[in-house]
Order: structure tokens, then sequence, then C-alpha cells
């Protein structure tokens, strides 16, 4: 299984949790396809402000398995994607969308099936006459992303990893995944983390 395929199954609270609590993209993303999960090298674009000329051009340079990382100057509900563009970006082979800013047409991207997130769901159109930039790093909700980290998206939201720790996240994720599943069997039989994890002494242990 490649790394990404393992982040994605591993899931971003894991990985946020195993990268050392770091790439927490702290938004209340819409996850526009109900138990949809991707990880992918980030596709980074800064569009021009309520503009989305950039997203046409970043499908054409788009790679397959990319997470397609979409932002303007102030996130805005304004509609970056819809039905048509994401079409696009299914075609091209897109592992997913990231929108700092809106999507549109939202029933019709939940039958198309691309993983796509986005900050609002607005019917508000952009306009296309803004030269933004491709590959640049950006920011999403505190979050630096440049080109290439890994993104990670599911039901709990987005965490990124940066490239050079991909391989490393993807080992602290898999031990503590590991751990997790043991202490899982504890707590059905009836231990509590209360005393596994020494949390009582905590509470009750002081003098």
């Amino acid at each position: 299984m490649s790394a990404f395929a393992e982040l994605a199954r591993l899931g971003a609270a894991t990985v946020y949790e195993a990268a050392g609590r770091r790439g927490l993209v702290e938004l209340p993303l819409h996850r526009v396809v109900a138990g949809s999960r991707a990880a992918g090298p980030a596709r980074t674009v800064r569009c021009g402000q309520d503009d989305n000329l950039m997203v046409h051009a970043a499908l054409a340079a788009l790679e397959p398995g990319e997470v397609l990382v979409l932002t303007m100057p102030e996130p805005s509900p304004v509609a970056l994607v819809g039905e048509l563009l994401a079409t696009q970006a299914r075609v091209r082979g897109a592992a997913a969308v990231l929108v700092d800013g809106a999507v549109r047409d939202r029933d019709e991207l939940a039958e198309l099936g691309l993983p796509i997130w986005a900050r609002f769901v607005s019917i508000r159109g952009a306009t296309k006459d803004v030269v933004g930039e491709l590959d640049v790093p950006v920011t999403v909700g505190g979050a630096r992303i440049a080109p290439g980290d890994a993104v990670v998206l599911d039901g709990d939201g987005a965490a990124v990893v940066p490239r050079e720790r991909i391989d490393e996240v993807v080992g602290l994720a898999l031990g503590r995944e590991a751990k997790e599943a043991d202490k899982r069997e504890f707590l059905r039989a009836g231990h509590l983390s209360y005393d596994l994890d020494g949390l009582r002494e905590r509470v009750e242990g002081r003098a």
C-alpha cells in the first residue's frame, strides 16, 4: 500500500496525533460526499479574490492522485468549484479537492462522487478575470500547505503532513494504530482508560 493510501486509511485524526499534533486544518469543513476519505500530494492554487480562473489553469496541470487545494486572499462564500469543474477534476484523476471558499451544485457533486471538502456551500458564482498563482505555499485554516505536502481528509476534517515527513509520520501513525488496537481489546474486556492511562492517580492520588 502506498504512503498516501495508508494516510487515507489511517485518517486525519490519527495522522495529526502521530505527527505531534501538527498540521491541523482548523476549519469547519463541509464533506460533500458522505463517507469519503482521501489523501494525496497537494496541488496548490492561489486564486484571485472571488475568482476561479486559476482553477481552470490548475486542472490543466493536475496529475492523477493529487489533492487540489484551492485558496484566495480572503476566504468568502463564492463558489470556486461546481459540477463542471469537479467533473474535469475527476476525469483528470484528482484524489480530492479542498476548497477554502465555496462549492455549489452540492447534490450533483455528491452524485459525481469525487471527494470534496469546502469551507462554504453557496450559489454565488466566481469571476474568471484574475491571474493568480499555481504551485505556491498557501495557508488553509492556519495550516501551511506547500506543493507536494500530504493532505489527509475524512469525516473529522483535514490534516497536512510536510512532504519530507510523510514516511516518518506513516510509521508513527501505524504504531499508534497498533497501540490503540491493543488498548481497544482491554476496553472491550471492561477495563477503563482511567486506569490504563494512569489518570486515576492524577485525580485521586494527590495528597
